[in-house]
């Protein structure tokens, strides 16, 4: 298969969440665009911060290089990339576009900052599968692990889980990721994951090249069992399948993929 020199899009790549998962970066810029720092990202650091949703990218284009693509399987079409994806002020216009062309499934990851706006809650609403992120269990942690942007507070994030937990109707996961700082907190965020009672918690841990070290089967074993009545998967545990990406490695690099 011939791969393609996309800006937009990205994949086919081997989820160990998704099954085959094509790319969309609503964001799309050469530097990262983010709420958060995250010491694990494997995009580096974020050098451009805001809250501020606005449009980076417009449908047209998205709509344009999703209709280039051949003939290919995919489980999910993801809104994830190069930053929070919910910045993007037009991203339920790109969900409704693609729902038209497309037929697979819509997800979203997202870092769960913007959950608390009205507009990122009514985007989301319109997708199957939304996976957001919960690392900290308190503010310091919060400063420490994701080192957000000021205005982001441990508690406008755990609100923001809880109100749309409350009005969205899709498959809703919490995606955790454990590393050195938060190994010890695992009985403190599966209370808190708890309180969200969300239909599925993801325990992952930084496999792609970053700055943090993952930690080893055995440590989130017992990381895990912390989280044995609440539909807990692991990186560890799950088989990612066999995918041929349409984008040139040097689109999945940009995004952390390879």
């Amino acid at each position: 298969m011939q791969k393609k020199e996309l800006k937009y899009i990205y994949g086919p790549v081997p989820s160990w969440r998704l099954g085959s998962s094509l790319g969309i970066d609503p964001i799309s810029q050469k530097d990262k665009i983010c709420t958060f720092d995250c010491v694990y990202c494997q995009l580096g650091r974020t050098y451009k911060f805001t809250a501020e949703r606005k449009t980076y990218v417009s449908v047209n284009e998205i709509i344009g290089e999703i209709n280039s693509l051949p003939d290919v399987e995919i489980d999910y079409i993801t809104f994830s990339g190069r930053g929070e994806p919910t910045l993007a002020k037009n991203l339920g216009e790109m969900i409704k576009a693609v729902k038209t062309i497309r037929k697979e499934k819509i997800a979203v990851i997202t870092n769960s900052s913007l959950l608390y706006m009205d507009d990122v809650i009514e985007d989301l609403l319109l997708t199957n599968f939304v996976m957001a992120k919960l690392d900290a269990y308190s503010q310091k942690s919060l400063e420490t692990i994701n080192r957000p942007i000021k205005q982001i507070t441990f508690n406008t994030i755990l609100d923001g889980l809880k109100l749309f937990k409350s009005k969205y109707r899709g498959k809703f996961a919490l995606q955790i990721m454990f590393i050195s700082e938060n190994k010890e907190n695992a009985k403190e965020i599966s209370e808190i994951a708890k309180e969200i009672s969300p239909d599925e918690v993801q325990i992952n841990t930084p496999l792609r090249p970053c700055k943090s070290k993952p930690l080893s089967r055995q440590e989130i074993d017992i990381i895990k069992d912390y989280f044995k009545n609440m539909n807990a998967i692991s990186v560890y545990d799950s088989k990612r399948k066999q995918v041929e990406p349409i984008s040139t490695e040097d689109t999945l690099k940009r995004r952390g993929k390879v």
